[in-house]
């Protein structure tokens, strides 16, 4: 059974335990992104209170760069939630009044649990514990693959042939905590991140009900995560958009629907960094041995092929800058120009 924070009653586990009525179970909700703001949306229309609301502040979006607010604060402000968006909830770190006023504002909304989705920020451990039940995670991978930051991402890039949504009980680990139910999802062979990001918001809204019931009558029954099948999904980073065209094309076939939307797989041509969102490997297609990785390969029918380390990617539809996503067939017709 999992252990309650010291001079706190778990209600997890429990046959027939605290048995709260769900009008009366608060959930704080800590999230950022459409991720979470389904998830929030979910909590909300399954009749929870939602005493209080964190999301991270406001950023630069779009090409004039203002401010924008994240998907959860604008379901928090068009529904009268109570919102706050500290830039940091440690005391010690660099914002101590935000992390202050942030803990300040979690008292007064006195939750029984939060939950958290894709927040940004990393909870210390007076945010985990300050709720009675203390705090759900929505991991969108079947821990404990993909522990980290960008699970979808790296799934999709590896060849998983599934992945799912993990409910979990919060611990001071990198997504550690023991589990408290998971459901799979297949990885389709045309899934990409954004594709596999909204089955997988749709399913974790799903579960967090349901565990949210679960928890309000004491049936939720904490399992550990296997010591075995561990990775770690590390951020996305821009660097990592330009194409090794040395890598098999099966690779760099998945690495494209991998970052898209972001940051967007890239090579160069003629000078310009292009774009590339979607892609299909040429397994019938026999590599000349001329043909070196990274060189387009002469089709006659106006398809763009290039070579790789191994095999073949036809680019289905690229980006060039300033401009709009277009068919690879289109793109020729304005850059003829050969792959420098």
């Amino acid at each position: 059974m999992l252990a309650a924070p010291e001079g706190r009653v778990s209600a997890f586990g429990r046959p027939g335990g605290a048995d709260i009525e769900r009008a009366a179970l608060k959930v704080a909700f800590a999230g950022t992104p459409e991720f979470a703001r389904a998830a929030l949306q979910a909590i909300h229309d399954a009749g929870f209170v939602v005493p209080l609301v964190l999301t991270q502040p406001d950023r630069p979006a779009g090409r004039g760069l203002r401010l924008q607010a994240s998907a959860v604060k604008q379901f928090a402000l068009a529904h009268g939630l109570a919102l706050a968006q500290p830039r940091s909830l440690r005391r010690e770190g660099k914002y101590p009044d935000d992390a202050a006023a942030a803990a300040d504002a979690l008292r007064q909304a006195a939750p029984d649990v939060m939950v958290v989705a894709a927040y940004g920020l990393i909870l210390p451990p007076w945010a985990l514990q300050l709720p009675r039940l203390g705090c759900l995670n929505i991991h969108g991978s079947l821990l404990p693959r993909w522990r980290g930051a960008a699970p979808i991402q790296r799934a999709i890039e590896a060849g998983d042939s599934q992945t799912g949504i993990t409910l979990m009980q919060m611990d001071a680990g990198l997504d550690t905590g023991d589990m408290l139910s998971a459901e799979a999802t297949p990885i389709g062979a045309d899934d990409t991140s954004a594709v596999l990001h909204d089955r997988l918001a749709a399913l974790g809204a799903l579960l967090v009900v349901r565990g949210l019931r679960a928890l309000a009558q004491g049936r939720l029954d904490p399992q550990p995560q296997p010591a075995e099948g561990v990775t770690y999904a590390h951020k996305i980073d821009k660097a990592e958009a330009p194409i090794d065209w040395q890598a098999p094309a099966e690779q760099i076939e998945r690495r494209v629907r991998a970052f898209d939307p972001f940051p967007g797989c890239s090579f160069e041509w003629a000078g310009q960094t292009v774009k590339v969102w979607r892609a299909q490997v040429q397994a019938a297609h026999v590599q000349p041995t001329h043909s070196t990785p990274g060189q387009r390969i002469p089709t006659g029918d106006g398809r763009l092929l290039i070579a790789c380390g191994q095999g073949a990617l036809e680019l289905l539809e690229v980006q060039a800058p300033g401009g709009r996503r277009v068919a690879a067939r289109d793109f020729l017709q304005r850059h003829p120009q050969s792959m420098a």
